[in-house]
C-alpha cells in the first residue's frame, strides 16, 4: 500500500462517529433535537445547547440555501473542537426540506447535502417508492454488483464544500457519506416522516423493503387534521393513530421520533420507547420575567 494511502486509512479508522445523532442511536440512548430557523442568531443560539442535532427548518419556512451556509459555518465551534480533539460538531446539522415525499424533488435533498449536512428530513413519506426515493436522493450510485447497492443512489457528484465542512478529503467523505444504518460507517441519517393514513397503512412495507431509514418521525399536526381532530393529540382517534406508528417501529426495530415532547408528556414519550424527541428550542425569558416581578410589574 502506497504511504499516503495507508495514512488515510488510518485516519479513517480514527475518526470518531461525527453524526451526534446516529452516536447517540447506536448506543441506545434516546436522541434530541429540535427544529430552528435557518439564520445565523438560531445556530449561534442552538450551537452552546445540549441537543444532539437541529433540524433547519425550510419546509414552513423559505427555502434558502445561502442562508444554511451561513448558518452551518456559525454553528461551528473552534475552541469547541479544539479542547474536544474531535471533528464531530457539538450539535449535527439536518435539515427539514419542503417537498412531500410525492413530489420526489431529489435535487433539494443534493444541494443541501452538499452544502455539509448530516440529515435530512422528508416530510410526508407514504408509500415505499417515496421511502426508496429519499435514501436514495442521499447515496452516491455505485455498480449493481457492489455491496449494499439498494436503494440505488441518485444524488450527484460535487462533495468539495461537504468534505471540508466535515473535515474530510474526499475520498474519506465518499466512505463516510452514506446512509445509517444501512452502512454501518455512514454520517448521514435519513429521517421520514409519517404523517396520513396511507403513510400508516404502508409503514410496514416501507420498514421491510427499503433498507437505509434512520428514524421514523410522526407528523401528528397533519396527521390529526386528515383524522378530523387538528392539533386534538390527546383524541382517541389521533391517539390510536400514532401509538400504532410506534408499535410498527418498534416491531422493525427502527427509531420512532415525537414532535411535540413538553414538559407534560415527555416521561411517558420516554417510557413508551419513543428514540427521537424534539423538544421544542424555545429562548429563555426567565430573568425577564423574574425582573418585572421584582419591579412590581407582574
Amino acid at each position: 500500500m502506497e504511504a499516503g494511502k495507508g495514512k488515510e486509512h488510518r485516519i479513517i479508522a480514527e475518526t470518531p462517529r461525527l453524526n451526534g445523532v446516529i452516536k447517540a442511536l447506536e448506543e441506545g440512548k434516546t436522541a434530541f433535537a429540535a427544529f430552528t430557523p435557518v439564520d445565523i442568531e438560531s445556530a449561534v443560539a442552538m450551537a452552546g445547547s445540549a441537543l444532539d442535532g437541529i433540524a433547519f427548518e425550510m419546509e414552513h419556512a423559505p427555502l434558502d440555501f445561502p442562508g444554511l451556509r451561513h448558518a452551518l459555518q456559525y454553528l461551528l465551534d473552534r475552541r469547541q473542537i479544539l479542547e474536544g480533539g474531535t471533528l464531530a460538531p457539538k450539535v449535527t446539522p439536518m435539515v427539514r426540506i419542503p417537498p412531500n415525499g410525492g413530489e420526489m424533488n431529489q435535487w433539494i435533498a443534493k444541494q443541501v447535502l452538499d452544502i455539509g449536512v448530516f440529515g435530512i428530513i422528508f416530510p410526508h413519506v407514504s408509500t415505499v417508492e417515496e421511502a426508496w426515493n429519499a435514501v436514495g436522493a442521499c447515496r452516491y450510485p455505485r455498480l449493481q454488483d457492489a455491496p449494499l447497492y439498494n436503494p440505488p443512489g441518485i444524488r450527484g457528484d460535487a462533495p468539495a464544500r461537504a468534505a471540508r465542512y466535515w473535515g474530510l478529503t474526499q475520498q474519506e467523505y465518499y466512505r463516510r457519506a452514506d446512509v445509517w444504518p444501512l452502512a454501518p460507517q455512514g454520517e448521514i441519517l435519513v429521517i421520514i416522516q409519517c404523517e396520513d393514513t396511507c403513510a400508516i397503512k404502508n409503514l410496514p412495507r416501507i420498514l421491510k423493503e427499503v433498507p437505509g431509514i434512520g428514524v421514523v418521525l410522526i407528523g401528528e399536526g397533519d396527521l390529526s387534521q386528515e383524522l378530523g381532530h387538528p392539533r386534538d393529540y390527546d383524541h382517541p382517534v389521533v391517539a390510536d393513530a400514532i401509538n400504532t406508528i410506534l408499535r410498527i417501529c418498534q416491531e422493525h426495530n427502527v427509531p420512532c421520533g415525537h414532535p411535540h415532547p413538553d414538559g407534560k408528556n415527555i416521561e411517558r414519550l420516554i417510557s413508551s420507547g419513543y428514540r427521537f424527541l424534539m423538544p421544542t428550542a424555545a429562548r429563555s425569558f426567565g430573568v425577564l420575567e423574574q425582573g418585572r416581578k421584582l419591579s412590581g410589574r407582574s
